[in-house]
Order: structure tokens, then C-alpha cells, then sequence
């Protein structure tokens, strides 16, 4: 059954670095008949665990821009985005830096999820001062995801529901 109502167009940008974010973008893009956009970084971060939580943590406190690889949709042409990311230094992944800088969104319906090991930090703050001029119509922060991905679905599914689609 799908949300989506009067034919909205619905558009989820996600960045994911070990896959919880992209399942929670699938899981309500299939819930709500949504289009989808992962970020994607020309240069990934190091593959060591320590060496990856580092440089993400670093490129967030000095809010580098990594270079993005090109995005087919843009999020103005959506009535609703949503917007996922991992928590990296208790804000949100440092690819969004780049995203924010070179796509003005304004005027949209804005729904954001984070998804995080420890806790979601100031993430949506964050992120709602990035993207002022929108109306935020809600908020999913979820724990790793895939650790348990019946309870993640159950969770992401009522969440659904409670945004004004």
C-alpha cells in the first residue's frame, strides 16, 4: 500500500558508508512508491574501521566538502524530500556538505532520518539549520538498522505513517 497521495513526487537522497542508511531509503521507498538518490564521494574513506570513523569525524568538524560523483535527480523537482544520513561526529556524514552547497533546496516538505552506533547527536539541528526555508514534517532516528532489520522495517513502516505525505 502506498502513502504517496495526489501523485507527489517523493524524492530520498541518502549517503551510506556501511549500508544502514540505504536500507532505511529502500525500506520507505518501497513503502511510499519514492525515487531514490544516493550520495556517492569520487574518493572513498580508508577501509580501516579507526582510520575511517577518523577522517569522516575530521571532514565533519571542519566541514570539508568531499567531490561527489554526478546526481541524476534534483530534489527541486520532488514536492517532498526526504533526507538520510549516518552520524558521524554527532552530526550528520560530511558528503551532505558538499550536497548542500551545490543544491538549493527551498520550499519542500522535509522528513530526515539518521541512522547511528551511539546516539543521533545534533544531527537534525544541524541539518535544519543547513536547510532553512523548508517545512520539516518529521524525524526517524534509528540504531543500527541492520542489526536487526525486522524490528528496523516494523519502526520505519510507523514512521511512514506519521509523516504528512
Amino acid at each position: 500500500m502506498s502513502n504517496s497521495t495526489n501523485n507527489r513526487r517523493i524524492l530520498i537522497v541518502y549517503y551510506t558508508q556501511s549500508g544502514n542508511s540505504k536500507f532505511v531509503a529502500e525500506t520507505i521507498a518501497q513503502e511510499i512508491k519514492a525515487d531514490t538518490l544516493e550520495i556517492k564521494t569520487k574518493k572513498s574513506l580508508p577501509k580501516s574501521t579507526f582510520f575511517k570513523l577518523f577522517v569522516g569525524g575530521m571532514q565533519v568538524v571542519f566541514k570539508i566538502k568531499p567531490d561527489l560523483l554526478p546526481v541524476d535527480k534534483k530534489p527541486m523537482d520532488y514536492d517532498m524530500v526526504i533526507i538520510g544520513t549516518p552520524v558521524w561526529a554527532s552530526s550528520f556524514a560530511s558528503p551532505f556538505n558538499t550536497f548542500f552547497s551545490q543544491i538549493d533546496i527551498k520550499g519542500k516538505k522535509i522528513a530526515l532520518y539518521c541512522c547511528y552506533g551511539g546516539s543521533k547527536g545534533k544531527t537534525f539541528d544541524n541539518m535544519k539549520n543547513v536547510l532553512n526555508g523548508n517545512q520539516f514534517i518529521g524525524e526517524l532516528e534509528i540504531k543500527s538498522p541492520l542489526e536487526d532489520k525486522s524490528e528496523g522495517i516494523r519502526r520505519i513502516k510507523e514512521w511512514v505513517k506519521t509523516i504528512n505525505i
